[in-house]
């Protein structure tokens, strides 16, 4: 990959790589868009295969950030960080500080909060080193653990797309299939099953998938099955370009609604899965959520006006199924528009007025 050319053709701002030697950090801060405000996205830790692997998945999901932030009309850009290390044997406290010391360095330009692999305990650590950070403690001021309220967003935009397909919110008597059984599905699945939905779930982890089995009485598939489940949902909850040239034509879905990250391999996938009819729910209006309930941490947290704002997702996916239809264009593409809109408007703004 040649990193110039790929910031240049998404039009990144900045990438940043950050190393000590004396703590194992070897990390990827990547900016790409800050004209709605300082970049705020999550710190991954996962055990990349090489670096390219982990500097492509902070690109990637940097962009994802600046979309997802615009779309849900909140005040900021789009960043991402990533760390390459395995957080079950490499994380500890002096390399979560490290890290936010290099955070500190962008004097606010990027807003860190946790993601895959980080917990509010990895932001307890990185704060003692920087400000730019939320996702804290509720004892700290924060907002804590934002993974229940992307689990709300999530459950919004499933009952927006069941009116669509079915005529009806209720997801009484449908099948979800839903792939990684981590932080949000944790949350979500006792929402589905008070619902009345039927849930079949994987996990790579496969301690994790056996006891959400005996807790949650769900049925259990290996991994590399869960795209072959006959479901009315197919809900991606793990990692990103799921949705790909070989597990698209294996669905056997009405919808694809997860809280994953980029599930779309390649932009034409969004084509790809209308074409078969499966009306998919674009992953950074679903998964918006998180980092709703986060920005209230800038203004003083109140989970209360936080929850209200993030169940507003449901009218933000009506939204973009009203504009795919009425355009006859993909739901993937309806959802760039409302992001890319929002932020050429402000980018003009800024430029008649301050330039």
């Amino acid at each position: 990959m040649k990193i110039f050319d790929y910031m240049a053709q998404y039009d990144y701002e900045q990438v940043v790589l950050c190393t000590d030697k004396a703590v194992g950090l070897r990390a990827i801060i990547a900016i790409h868009d800050t004209t709605l405000g300082p970049s705020l996205g999550g710190c991954r830790m996962w055990p990349y295969a090489s670096e390219e692997e982990a500097i492509l998945d902070a690109l990637r999901l940097a962009r994802g950030m600046t979309y997802k932030n615009a779309a849900a009309g909140l005040d900021m850009g789009g960043g991402k960080a990533t760390i390459i290390a395995d957080p079950a044997r490499d994380k500890s406290e002096a390399l979560m500080r490290a890290f936010g010391r290099f955070v500190e360095s962008l004097g606010g330009r990027y807003i860190t909060t946790e993601d895959v692999g980080v917990t509010t305990k990895d932001m307890e650590f990185i704060s003692t080193e920087t400000s730019h950070v939320v996702g804290l403690p509720l004892a700290l001021g924060g907002s804590g653990d934002p993974s229940s309220a992307t689990a709300v967003g999530l459950l919004e935009a499933m009952k927006v797309c069941a009116r669509e397909a079915w005529g009806s919110e209720s997801l009484k008597g449908k099948t979800v299939a839903v792939q990684g059984l981590g932080k949000v599905a944790t949350y979500l699945l006792p929402y589905l099953q008070k619902g009345g939905a039927k849930v079949v779930g994987c996990d790579v982890r496969r301690e994790v998938a056996q006891g959400h089995k005996k807790e949650y009485a769900i049925e259990i598939v290996p991994p590399e099955k869960i795209y072959d489940v006959p479901c009315d949902i197919f809900s991606p909850c793990a990692l990103g370009a799921v949705l790909n040239d070989k597990t698209i034509p294996r669905l056997k879905c009405r919808m694809v609604v997860g809280c994953a990250n980029n599930q779309l391999a390649e932009d034409r996938h969004g084509q790809a899965l209308m074409d078969r009819g499966i009306l998919y729910a674009p992953d950074f209006i679903v998964n918006a959520g998180g980092v709703i309930n986060l920005s209230f941490e800038f203004t003083g947290y109140d989970p209360e006006a936080a929850l209200d704002r993030v169940k507003g997702i449901y009218h933000t996916m009506e939204q973009v199924l009203a504009r795919a239809k009425s355009q006859g264009i993909t739901t993937a593409q309806a959802a760039d528009l409302l992001a890319e809109e929002r932020i050429q408007s402000v980018r003009h703004i800024k430029k008649l007025y301050f330039e």
